[in-house]
């Protein structure tokens, strides 16, 4: 059975080769063991303290098939984007050029080096297996800590964003980054990103300009890509659409790729989930339903049928009571799926 649950130790090395077999790059979880050690321990850290802990918290999640005992995926949020920095975006505005003389007025685009985002809650660190992308696990990975966030909504800030992975080629080139960035850094695309991952966006106000830029005097290769997402966040994209997240005016400063942002209490998840107590027994039929349990230092979540109906509790299957590390009585969350 598919289960997402939170991350240890133990996982370091699935993780590792899980990031050599992902077709696109991965924000935030660095490929360096010393660092996505750090990262679990953190996400560790935040699993124990739950709801007590004060401060910025990360939370690191897998998806593990049980049966074969094989990590297939990894998913992360974090209750403030930057962490206790500020957390960079270009946001895209346009000026008023005019001339009374001339007769002649046009908006030009500008990009904005902003950290208006720094606080909200981000969704992050998201890698799946090829061969499992276009089934099931994937809205499970991808859906499971929203449903966490549903039980512990007090947690988390009310507008939650994503980076969406801008456009690059396999070689690791990136038009968007060629034309803005690697001017006054000095380093490829691929050196920036890991720079990110290790550290923080913060090493970006130590070196890029503060003023604003100019979309059209960038190539025309640069601009084409602003707020375009890379192929293979696609199917992301389109499951976070159906949540109810939109594009914002921001995009990454490093690929350009689109900030996406919801209103967390209006999310689809939050605004379908249920909570009843589990009645672990034989249930045939029903309707698949994304399912966890309500544990945070333990927390499960898996798909499974349930019929629902009225009353405070619900049947659920064994295996699934089982995954789920439920008994009689336990409560749950489950949202459609």
């Amino acid at each position: 059975m598919l289960v997402v649950r939170p991350s240890n130790f133990v996982d370091l090395t699935s993780i590792e080769r899980l990031l050599d077999a992902t077709d696109a790059r991965v924000t935030t979880l660095p490929s360096a063991r010393d660092k996505l050690s750090e990262k679990i321990g953190q996400s560790d850290d935040a699993f124990n303290t739950g709801i007590d802990q004060d401060g910025p918290a990360s939370f690191l999640f897998v998806l593990e098939d049980t049966e074969q005992q094989e990590l297939l995926g990894t998913a992360g949020v974090d209750t403030e984007a930057g962490g206790g920095y500020p957390f960079f975006n270009y946001r895209i505005d346009e000026v008023v050029h005019a001339s009374h003389h001339l007769n002649v007025s046009s908006k030009v685009p500008i990009l904005f080096l902003s950290h208006e985002l720094t606080g909200k809650t981000l969704l992050r660190s998201f890698a799946i297996e090829p061969r499992v992308k276009q089934t099931e696990a994937f809205d499970l990975l991808s859906r499971a800590r929203l449903l966490f966030m549903a039980c512990l909504p007090e947690r988390f800030q009310r507008q939650v964003i994503i980076e969406v992975q801008g456009i690059f080629n396999d070689k690791g080139e990136c038009p968007f980054w060629d034309a803005v960035g690697r001017h006054f850094f000095g380093i490829d695309f691929n050196t920036a990103d890991y720079y990110c991952s290790v550290k923080s966006k913060t090493f970006m106000s130590e070196l890029i300009p503060q003023h604003p830029i100019y979309v059209p005097l960038l190539p025309e290769e640069a601009r084409g890509n602003i707020a375009q997402n890379h192929e293979a966040a696609n199917r992301a994209c389109q499951l976070f659409y159906r949540e109810g997240f939109d594009k914002t005016q921001f995009i990454d400063p490093f690929d350009g790729g689109p900030v996406l942002s919801g209103d967390l209490l209006n999310l689809f998840t939050l605004k379908h989930v249920r909570h009843k107590k589990a009645r672990p027994s034989d249930v045939v039929g029903g309707m698949k339903y994304l399912i966890s349990n309500r544990s945070l230092n333990d927390f499960r979540c898996t798909i499974g049928t349930l019929v629902d109906g009225i009353g405070e509790t619900i049947r659920i299957p064994l295996e699934v009571a089982e995954a789920l590390n439920v008994s009689e009585g336990d409560a749950i969350a489950y949202a459609p799926l």
